[in-house]
This record gives structure tokens, C-alpha cells and sequence, in this order.
């Protein structure tokens, strides 16, 4: 019987994660042949801790350093030595451990679930640059509908039978939505005093509390991702919608193995293959890839095999579409041929098309831990050792919810940085606190969630950045290796005005606003981080340079025009190549909102009914 690489497939897609494995689901579900390509394997597989690592929301960062489904990339910050090596979770002759997920679904196998929208001006901002309106936020909300299927506004799913829906809410998508913190742990005296109180405070500081309360409560109650007939994007205290359904983790996988269950024959899933270079017809265009059959293949994995994978092709009819993220995608590309011309050449990589872009304008959020010591564990954490059998976890498995149904969140606060509020843009901070020790990536993190149940860590988080100076360049020709990623964080990168660095610093004092009556009544014990001792701007400067961490890394083949950078189209076909796309978190110009998921899960739902369009007005004949 042939095999699967034997049959005509319409589009081989590279990469099951948000981009990937949306957009193949919906080609798909369209009548299209799909290839799906996917370097790991299925994440609930019969491994250690699986599948819990992967189903309870509160063991994500166990997931991330489940050695099953672990690529761990080591980055650098900085070029400079000796300010790289300020930073404590940097490993001599490594680098920063930057956790990626080679698993069915992609990072959506490890991520936080956090769904959450970008702002508007993200996507009209696209509209401008390249001239296609069908960029503009008004449209592109369509897409989110399309994706979400919220479960945390009951009223106004129950009222939206009878026409009353004034939200703009998704409710018959293909992901569950859930609020992040249950009812049921509100029994916690200290949990409730860090709500109370930070909510108290923050009030407090606005100019008209009383009307900020209502219109606060007239809104949504803190649902970030309502659609409101106001213009601006939503401030304040808010919760964070995630990705979860009856209170375990849901995503792409669930998505996939649905369609291919449905759709026997239009979607085949390819997993533990590595895709190792785009192939090319007569004519120049991408009509397939080639890929190694095997498990563990790259050296990214957390326990790489030293057996060589089996080499295979697999043909597309229609178009090859590259989706494995910011650091493998301009991987693969230039693997092919298609890159600089400068990166190329020294590694022996025949030059197909010279596009300078690929690989540059990385960029990632600036985040940083404001952790304190609580007067006593959380209640809530009582009996926590983050693994089966433990007293949480049967009450999670019974469905009685609790802290495990949560991925940790407890409330956030999105804001406007100074610099912000001048250009009047767009908040450009969230604040995120934390019922756990959480300082960043190194081998070992997730164990210090585990260790300290009395910890309160408020996670800054810094989007719309004006660093656009992160590069990911190849280290060798051979695509097992992993490239060199860059950030070039603050003074190294682009933000000439050090905007970015004084909008953190100003986070970090309006955390310390928030916590000061609980230290003041002693719930908070100490600060541990940054501490007491940092309070001048130097000092917290220092801090922040030395500390910062991202997890949100993308636009590293932007789209936009090839003389300025650019390397996609509008309609995310790469410049100067017919037939080849990409989807992923490196299509996007500047990076979008707070967390990068949903509006991946966005352009996915664009990028397939644009593929869809091109597909129904072009003959096969005439490709």
C-alpha cells in the first residue's frame, strides 16, 4: 500500500503549533489534501509526568521542562560578555535557556493558555504599511470569532440566543475559553487580601474611582477581550482568559486530531519529522520539503538521539507553508537558499534568493519578577507537590477545581507607561501576579514553583517594544544544529530613546504602590527581588538589564517591502519565491499585544482562507 509521501497532496505544511496546525486544520476542513509536518511527537504520550505535565493548566512550567516534548534553545541578551554574563541564568558557553515545545500543537503544549487579544492598532498599523485593508482591525476581528468559544461570560451566552450580545465574543469557535482563577479559591485569606488590596489601591490612584469602578464593572467585570463601542483598548484589573475546557488545557492538538479524525484523508500528521530544506521546481517555485523521519533529531531537544534520521520528501501540488516559529522558520529558509546573501555564503549554502530580511527584526517582550516572601504559604497551595496523587491534583480530577485549574495568574493590571501616555498609544504594560516563584527560564525553574508556596511574584511584562535589533543567523549548514539567536536588549538594540528600559522601571515602582499595604500590614514579609535596596532609577535600571527574560519571540521574516527589511507579502507569500509561505510568529512587522497566541490563532484563520481564495481562482494546471 503507498504511502502517505505517494499521495497528491495539496499543501505540505511545516509545523503543528498555533500557525501551523490552525491553519492546516482549516485547509483541511475546506477539502484540502494537507501534509502536516511535526518534529515531536504527541504530548500526552505515555512519558514522565505525561499526560499531566500537558492536561493540568498548573503544571505548564513542568511542561516546559518535560524532557518528552522540550526544545531548549539558549539565547543571548546581549552581545557584550560581560553584561551577558550579569544575568544569573545565563550558562557560560550556552547562553539563557529559551523553552520551545516540539510536541503536536507546538508551544501551545507548554504555553501559560493565556488568550488574549491584541490591540487594534496592531493590526491597522499592518493595514498601512502594506496597503491591504483587509488588515484593519474591523476585519480582522472576524478571525478571533471564528477561533474562540468563550466559556467565562454564561449571561451573555445564554442572552446571545435572544440577539443580546454587546461583548463581540466568539462562541461557536474551536477553542474554549475559561477564566484563569475559580471561585472556589477565594476561601484564601491571603489571596483575597492581595485582590482586595491591590484592587484598593490601584482604584485609589485614578482620578475619578468611582466612575472608573462603574464603567469597570459596566464592561465586563475585567474581561480583557471585550469589544466595547468606545475607542481605545481596555486599562485596568482584569483576568486572563484561558485556553482551557473544564478545566484542562485544550489547544491546537485537540484541534488536529479532531480534524483528522473527521477528515481521514484530507489531513495526514506527520510526527517526529524534522523538515530540513524546501524543494524547488524547474521553475523556482516551492513544490515540496524534505524532511528526517525519526524522534529527537535536533539538538535543540532536551535528551537528543545520536541515530540518524531516515531522509524522505513529500510534494506539494499547491503550495509549501512554513509555520515552525520565529527561530525556525529563517532556519529552514535559509537552509534552502533564501536569506543574505553574507549568512549564506560562508556556510556553503548555494544563494537562491538573496532576501536580507530573513532572520532580522526579532523582537520579544522585556519581562521581569517582582517577588516577594508571603507571611504564610497559600492556602490554596496547601498539600501542592505539582504531581499526581497529590491532594490538588485529586481534586482537580474529581472536577472540584481549585489552584490546579488555574495556570497561577491570579489578577492583572494593564496600564500605559509615560512614554505611552504622551504618544497616546496604545497600554503597554501588564502586570501579572503570581501565586509562585517565578524569575525567568534556566534548568530547573520549574522546580522553584514547587518549593516555595509562600511566594508572591508580580510578572512585568513590557509589549510594544522598540527594539527591532534581535537577529537569528545560522550557525552551520547543518539543520540539526540550532541557530544563534540574539535579542541585543536595550542599549545593544534600536531603542535609541531608551523608552523600553524606562517604561519596566516605572512597572516595578507601580508594583511596589500596589504591594505597599500589604508589607505595611504584614502579609508580605519582604521584597526578595529586586529588594530594598534597589530605589533609584540606576539601581533598578541595573536590575532590569541584568534580569530580563522573554518567551513571546517573533518577527523574524516580517511582513513588508524587501527593501525595507520586509520578507512576506501581505498575503504571506515570501518575496521572490512563488508557491511558499509562512505562518507563524515571525509574519508580523512589530510585535502584537500582550501574549502571542491568540493573534497567531489569528492569522492563521486569515492566512487559510487566503490560501483558500488563491486556490479556488487558480487551475492546478496553471500553478
Amino acid at each position: 500500500m503507498p504511502g502517505p509521501e505517494s499521495i497528491d497532496w495539496d499543501y505540505v505544511v511545516v509545523g503543528s503549533g498555533a500557525g501551523g496546525g490552525t491553519l492546516a486544520a482549516r485547509l483541511a476542513e475546506a477539502g484540502m489534501r494537507v501534509f502536516l509536518l511535526e518534529a515531536g511527537g504527541d504530548p500526552r504520550a505515555n512519558a514522565a509526568r505525561l499526560p499531566d505535565d500537558y492536561d493540568v493548566p498548573a503544571f505548564h512550567a513542568f511542561a516546559c521542562e518535560n524532557a518528552a516534548m522540550s526544545w531548549n534553545f539558549r539565547v543571548r541578551h546581549y552581545e557584550d560578555e560581560d553584561q551577558q554574563a550579569r544575568d544569573w541564568k545565563h550558562e557560560v558557553g550556552q547562553g539563557v535557556l529559551y523553552p520551545r515545545a516540539a510536541a503536536l500543537g507546538g508551544c501551545t503544549s507548554h504555553n501559560a493558555m493565556i488568550f488574549m487579544l491584541p490591540h487594534a492598532s496592531d493590526w491597522n498599523y499592518i493595514a498601512r504599511l502594506t496597503g491591504d485593508l483587509s488588515w484593519r482591525a474591523t476585519n480582522m476581528r472576524r478571525y478571533a470569532l471564528r477561533v474562540e468559544d468563550c466559556r467565562h461570560r454564561p449571561l451573555w451566552r445564554a442572552l446571545r440566543h435572544i440577539g443580546l450580545d454587546p461583548t463581540g465574543h466568539g462562541w461557536h469557535g474551536w477553542l474554549k475559553t475559561e477564566k484563569s482563577i475559580p471561585l472556589t479559591v477565594l476561601g484564601d485569606d491571603g489571596l483575597v487580601r492581595v485582590l482586595r488590596d491591590t484592587a484598593r489601591t490601584f482604584t485609589s490612584s485614578l482620578p475619578t474611582p468611582l466612575l472608573s469602578t462603574l464603567r469597570w464593572v459596566r464592561r465586563g467585570l475585567g474581561d480583557p477581550n471585550a469589544w466595547h463601542m468606545r475607542s481605545g483598548s481596555f486599562e485596568g484589573i482584569c483576568y486572563t482568559p484561558l485556553a482551557t475546557s473544564d478545566r484542562r488545557r485544550i489547544g491546537v492538538r485537540e484541534r488536529l486530531l479532531d480534524v483528522a479524525e473527521r477528515h481521514p484523508t484530507r489531513l495526514h500528521i506527520e510526527q517526529e519529522a524534522l523538515a530540513t530544506r524546501v524543494l524547488f521546481d524547474a521553475d523556482g517555485g516551492a513544490n515540496g520539503v524534505e524532511y528526517l523521519k525519526g524522534a529527537r533529531l535536533y539538538r535543540a531537544h532536551a535528551q537528543p538521539s545520536d541515530v540518524p534520521g531516515e531522509r524522505r520528501q513529500v510534494r506539494a501540488r499547491r503550495e509549501v507553508i512554513l509555520c515552525g516559529g520565529a527561530f525556525n522558520t529563517p532556519q529552514l529558509l535559509m537552509l534552502s537558499g533564501i536569506g543574505p546573501a553574507a549568512e549564506l555564503i560562508p556556510h556553503g549554502i548555494p544563494v537562491r534568493v538573496d532576501l536580507p530580511g530573513v532572520g532580522r527584526n526579532l523582537q520579544d517582550r522585556y519581562e521581569v519578577a517582582v517577588t516577594h516572601r508571603m507571611r504564610e504559604p497559600w492556602e490554596v497551595l496547601q498539600g501542592a507537590r505539582f504531581d499526581r496523587d497529590d491532594t490538588l491534583w485529586r481534586h482537580w480530577q474529581e472536577g472540584k477545581a481549585g489552584m490546579y485549574a488555574s495556570n497561577g495568574a491570579a489578577l492583572g493590571v494593564v496600564q500605559k507607561s509615560s512614554a505611552a501616555t504622551r504618544g497616546k498609544a496604545e497600554p503597554d504594560l501588564f502586570c501579572m501576579a503570581l501565586l509562585a516563584r517565578f524569575e525567568g527560564y534556566f534548568s530547573g525553574f520549574s522546580k522553584w514553583i514547587r518549593d516555595h508556596p509562600d511566594r508572591l511574584t508580580w510578572a512585568v511584562l513590557k509589549a510594544h517594544t522598540q527594539n527591532r535589533a534581535g537577529t537569528v543567523r545560522l550557525k552551520s549548514a547543518d539543520p540539526l544544529d540550532m541557530p544563534l539567536v540574539d535579542f541585543h536588549y536595550f542599549e545593544e538594540g534600536s531603542d535609541s530613546s531608551g523608552e523600553d528600559l524606562q517604561a519596566v522601571i516605572e512597572a516595578i515602582r507601580f508594583v511596589r504602590r500596589m504591594t505597599a499595604p500589604l508589607i505595611k500590614s504584614g502579609w508580605i514579609v519582604e521584597e526578595l527581588a529586586p529588594g530594598p535596596a534597589a530605589q533609584s532609577d540606576e539601581a533598578l535600571a541595573d536590575y532590569v538589564r541584568s534580569t530580563a527574560w522573554g518567551h513571546h519571540a517573533s518577527c523574524s521574516c516580517p511582513i513588508g517591502n524587501a527593501s525595507e527589511g520586509g520578507v512576506l507579502d501581505s498575503t504571506f507569500t515570501v518575496h521572490g519565491v512563488k508557491r511558499l509561505r509562512v505562518v507563524d510568529a515571525s509574519v508580523f512587522p512589530r510585535i502584537p499585544g500582550f501574549f502571542v497566541a491568540a493573534p497567531i490563532y489569528m492569522i492563521a484563520e486569515k492566512a487559510a482562507e487566503v490560501v483558500l481564495q488563491h486556490a479556488y481562482r487558480t487551475p492546478l494546471s496553471a500553478n
